[in-house]
């Protein structure tokens, strides 16, 4: 990931990791890229919700992952995004560690 992109996505991360509107929907957009299937997609409406420098920085990371010759994920991340599956989505994570 490139340094604007990560810089991007950190801030992205931390938003998410509150408990605001705006984070619900930031939680969503990361969400989204780590498992849509598993843990919801993403509402494109939802940028409308979102103050302009978080959606610049959806923009951003979005832009990213389609640049992408092959998919791929923020594996770097994975305890911070874990976070926010159990904050965001404690049913999903409850299954999930419930079968480990």
């Amino acid at each position: 990931m490139d340094e604007t992109t990560r810089a991007a996505f950190e801030r992205l991360l931390t938003i998410a990791r509150s408990d605001t509107g705006q984070s619900r929907r930031v939680a969503d957009f990361i969400l989204a890229w780590w498992n849509a299937m598993d843990l919801g997609g993403f509402d494109i409406a939802d940028l409308f919700a979102v103050d302009e420098a978080i959606a610049r920085d959806m923009a951003t990371v979005f832009a990213y992952v389609a640049s992408r010759p092959v998919a791929e994920y923020p594996e770097a991340y994975r305890t911070e995004i874990e976070d926010v599956i159990q904050q965001w989505r404690p049913d999903v994570w409850a299954k999930a560690t419930e079968a480990v």
